[in-house]
């Protein structure tokens, strides 16, 4: 299954609940953008607190949910086991791409991302609605695993003897700057390929920038670059990578060693 679909594809899926995850990092909550317009029949769920797990001392700012807590959710949006999930955002795909990693990773198999977002569905001339859906309770089962997940010393190890991908900006993976988290530089032996140079739209291009990296895994500032780059490379029919998921958050939280410049 193709990880994204347009616009006029999502509207054939006639069966596959929508889930309306916009975020804004840092930023308030989008329920009231929600209550001005959906996709007909979309469930909000609320990125930080239904996708990711509560934050602590460790583990980064976007941790995966708890199993039972995240299978509590999706029931909630009407999902049951085999359900098509259609997935979206703003357009810029970071939470889609989270979302659709999580539920991936959850076990989740018929999982796809609106490409371009709800800006995309309604550049095709089609609906908004206001209304917020009841849905029947569903009775998906979450089997955590699904996907290949690196912790802070899998990561170490797989900068070490593999390829540990940052695709933070260059200037963040250098130490330059750090506008997030409290210690600026990069995992030591990490290489940096910046995700804004990505375009979801063009498969081609996605395979000849990922192609080259055939064992790399891949992190960012908490997990959702990382994710959406995952996103990236499954969407250029190459296979799902390894994604340190606490990423640079969880990292600098357990103390580890940093890296400072190009290398």
């Amino acid at each position: 299954m193709r990880p994204m679909i347009d616009a006029d594809e999502a509207s054939d899926l006639r069966d596959a609940v929508r889930l309306d995850v916009r975020w804004t990092l840092g930023g308030p909550s989008r329920e009231a953008d929600y209550a001005a317009g959906h996709l007909p029949g979309a469930v909000r769920l609320d990125f930080d607190r239904d996708v990711c797990g509560p934050v602590g001392a460790v583990g980064g700012r976007h941790p995966l949910p708890e199993p039972e807590a995240l299978q509590a959710v999706l029931r909630a949006a009407g999902i049951d086991d085999g359900t098509p999930v259609l997935v979206y955002d703003d357009g810029e795909g970071m939470a889609a791409a989270r979302t659709w990693w999580t539920l991936r990773w959850a076990g989740l198999e018929h999982v796809q991302v609106l490409q371009g977002g709800i800006k995309a569905w309604t550049g095709a001339g089609f609906p908004l609605e206001t209304q917020t859906p009841e849905p029947k309770p569903g009775n998906v089962t979450v089997s955590p695993g699904h996907l290949p997940v690196l912790d802070a010393e899998s990561a170490a190890d797989w900068a070490r003897d593999r390829e540990l991908v940052d695709v933070r900006a260059p200037e963040r993976y250098r130490g330059e700057m750090e506008p997030v988290d409290p210690v600026a530089g990069h995992v030591p032996g990490a290489i940096n390929l910046f995700l804004g140079d990505d375009d979801l739209s063009d498969p081609d291009r996605l395979r000849e920038r990922y192609a080259p990296h055939p064992e790399a895994a891949y992190y960012c500032g908490s997990g959702v670059g990382a994710a959406r780059t995952a996103l990236a490379v499954t969407a250029a029919g190459l296979p799902t990578p390894p994604v340190y998921i606490g990423s640079w958050s969880d990292w600098v939280s357990r103390g580890r060693d940093v890296a400072t410049g190009e290398k």
